[in-house]
């Protein structure tokens, strides 16, 4: 019987192992393409900045960070102002459009927002950074997603 227990404890472990070897590499090697880095790991990582440069961003990313929570609390509102006028009525009403008006134009804002906070980290490189910053934001702003 202790044998039993012996065997079923080593084929239990060697299950594991298999299984988590098979997950890591079915992740590593079968898995979806890569993602190209966030633009602010692309900036702080890849464009070899300065100290200057790297003081500046942090206070541009700090103002940012500021006015993207604010209207990321602009689009909830919008949010919950669509639920509610959608349990009111369940139908397309005058109050379901006012409310999704409001969201369309919270994200326009935050969309606006995010541009010029990107055209703000454009004038902080230098041009041989800009051309690289460049063309990583037209990939951002090309790329398909699945």
């Amino acid at each position: 019987m202790r044998l039993f227990g012996r065997g079923l404890a080593l084929t239990l472990v060697l299950a594991i192992l298999a299984g988590a070897l098979g997950g890591w590499i079915g992740a590593r090697y079968f898995g979806g393409p890569e993602q190209p880095p966030s633009l602010h790991a692309f900036v702080h990582e890849e464009l070899k900045l300065t100290a200057g440069q790297e003081t500046q961003l942090e206070a541009l990313e700090g103002d940012f960070a500021v006015r993207r929570r604010a209207r990321e609390a602009e689009l909830r509102a919008a949010n919950a102002e669509l639920a509610a006028a959608i349990q009111a009525r369940h139908e397309y009403s005058p109050q379901v459009q006012a409310a999704v008006e409001r969201f369309h134009h919270a994200m326009g804002e935050l969309q606006k927002e995010t541009i010029l906070h990107v055209l703000s980290m454009r004038k902080v490189l230098t041009p041989e950074q800009a051309a690289k910053f460049d063309r990583r934001i037209a990939e951002a702003l090309t790329e398909e997603t699945p």
